[in-house]
């Protein structure tokens, strides 16, 4: 099964299941409803309406007031390849948060701010919190989560850098593509090892496996239940592999025209386009 945001005429989001093939969205339920009973909804098929995937509009199924938890240098070889390479792993995440505005879906544009020479690219997987969390243990943690995405963590490195805290260079526009949510039950645990690739143009740039991650989503989402409350469909967003672009002798940067996509084993391909800052401009 694969979870979607549906919007009708622009209305209120509604959760589907998108079909195999894409063409089709089954509704299950509007979103704040799904999310109050997460795990419910996805033990058992959809039942409601079914539509032709083109007259929706497909967003992500994130709650609005949803916190998005994302964690740095969390692959070894990622953090051996930037800035951090010569200080030692520390024994607690590097945690950073992006704001649900920041969030779109495969297919979307994504611009490149106009003080950036370009985006870099973070292929990643994201988990979902199903249900609350305090003081969980690693063990309760890692039960609480309900469903797994694609997720690209594109980043605004010049923003990024400007200061000691990552939060403006990680939240440019439709900075954050996610692919649609496949439940936990179908993708297992991620310390069993799925490969997460990049590509750019149909270049491999990005090739890892989730069992090399530092750490680990129940240990991270318990660290993070004994400070503040998770809520069902709060997000933690696990962190790249080595091939970043900024590392690069010279570094490689996505630039409008570029295609880059996602790949992660069993959730499948997340493929956005890059374009120039007059989209941004459009819309302001």
């Amino acid at each position: 099964m694969r979870i979607v945001g549906t919007r009708r005429d622009g209305g209120s989001v509604e959760v589907a299941a998108l079909s195999a093939d894409g063409a089709q969205v089954t509704l299950i339920a509007p979103l704040e409803e799904f999310w109050a009973a997460a795990a419910g909804h996805l033990s058992r098929e959809p039942a409601g309406e079914t539509l032709p995937a083109e007259g929706v509009e497909l967003v992500p199924p994130v709650l609005p007031g949803a916190r998005v938890v994302c964690i740095g240098l969390n692959y070894l070889r990622h953090v051996a390849e930037g800035s951090f390479r010569d200080q030692d792993i520390p024994a607690y995440p590097t945690l950073f948060a992006r704001w649900t505005a920041s969030l779109t879906v495969g297919g979307a544009e994504v611009p490149v701010p106009a003080d950036e020479d370009g985006l870099d690219w973070e292929g990643e997987v994201v988990a979902y919190v199903g249900r609350t969390l305090v003081d969980a243990t690693p063990d309760e943690a890692l039960a609480a989560v309900v469903g797994y995405s694609t997720f690209n963590d594109l980043t605004s490195r010049r923003a990024q850098k400007l200061t000691s805290q990552w939060i403006l260079g990680k939240n440019g526009d439709r900075s954050g593509p996610l692919g649609p949510m496949v439940p936990a039950g179908e993708v297992g645990d991620l310390r069993d090892g799925l490969r997460v690739q990049t590509r750019v143009n149909g270049e491999t740039v990005q090739d890892g496996r989730t069992d090399e991650m530092v750490y680990t989503v129940g240990d991270t989402l318990s660290l993070i239940s004994r400070t503040f409350t998770l809520r069902p469909g709060d997000l933690l967003a696990t962190g790249t592999p080595s091939g970043v672009g900024y590392a690069r002798t010279p570094p490689w940067l996505l630039q409008p025209g570029d295609v880059v996509e996602v790949e992660v084993e069993r959730l499948g391909v997340l493929r956005n386009p890059v374009v120039g800052n007059d989209l941004r401009l459009k819309e302001a």
